[in-house]
């Protein structure tokens, strides 16, 4: 059985550790990067109440107002059901609300409340000091070139993915 495997014209093999130079190496750092970020800002927002999946669509409704669950979807890379979820619980918590939709029956907008609003703020105040301790390793002004860095990598200027 022939198979279109290509045949390995590098001894450079991914491996999970730093200084790794294979083609893989970008994605595993980033992979690690966003591990650790993750993990700490879960941190921050633990006491609140909420888990980073919850702040992920208060981050999309503070941004873009009432937004229709299908769009939360997309703008969290969630499906259909794990934001159904997501929005239960905001709202159960009485930081969001479902309202019908002008023109539409079937559709429905969740916006933020008050409340939730009070809550994302408060966020930014627990996470503060939790950011400042991911970049403690780096030297002055490499925070802020890494953010300019992972900015420009996520949203390229030419609109690639």
């Amino acid at each position: 059985m022939s198979t279109n495997v290509p045949r390995a014209t590098t001894a450079s093999r991914a491996t999970d550790r730093p200084g790794d130079a294979s083609p893989f190496a970008l994605g595993l750092l980033l992979r690690q990067a966003h591990w650790r970020a993750a993990t700490v800002m879960t941190e921050a927002v633990r006491p609140l109440g909420i888990e980073m999946r919850h702040f992920a669509v208060l981050i999309v409704l503070v941004n873009r107002g009432p937004t229709v669950q299908r769009d939360l979807a997309a703008a969290t890379g969630s499906d259909k059901a794990a934001i159904m979820r997501v929005v239960d619980d905001l709202e159960r918590k009485g930081l969001a609300v479902r309202k019908s939709v002008p023109g539409d029956r079937r559709v429905r907008a969740v916006e933020i409340t008050p409340q939730g609003v009070e809550l994302f703020d408060a966020a930014h105040v627990a996470a503060e000091p939790l950011a400042k301790s991911l970049v403690a390793e780096l030297g002055p002004g490499e925070p802020e070139q890494l953010r300019d860095l992972l900015t420009r990598f996520a949203y390229p200027a030419d609109g690639e993915a």
